[in-house]
């Protein structure tokens, strides 16, 4: 598998505000699962209907995947398809390419920033 260049964590403003340029420990499911989730660009549209339909204040950090090396896992999880999880604590700032404001419509529609790639 080629690994991407960008993976995609999706946050809300109100847990990531308080670790912006510091490390992030994730949403609460990353900490009830055990690690982190991610998306690639391909499965950022569908993570964002199933997940977080209706929702605004919400953050998309792009997330350089070299970065997290070793800790990078990629698992099976929706339709078998391979996504990418982070074990062994929390997203360092220094990760982080970007960061974009989300809102995602009440049908699961979004428009995701023009960087996604």
């Amino acid at each position: 598998m080629n690994t991407p260049q960008f993976i995609y964590k999706i946050a809300t403003e109100a847990a990531f505000a308080p670790s912006r340029g510091s490390a992030f420990a994730g949403m609460p499911i990353d900490e009830r699962d055990g690690y982190m989730h991610f998306s690639t660009a391909g499965q950022l549209a569908e993570t964002l209907r199933l997940h977080f339909a209706g929702q605004d204040r919400l953050v998309l950090l792009a997330v350089h995947a070299a970065a997290l090396g070793e800790n990078l896992r990629w698992e099976p999880s929706r339709g078998g398809d391979l996504f990418p999880h982070l074990y062994g604590g929390p997203l360092p700032a220094s990760a982080i390419a970007w960061e974009a404001p989300l809102s995602v419509g009440a049908d699961g529609s979004c428009v995701l920033p023009e960087a996604v790639r």
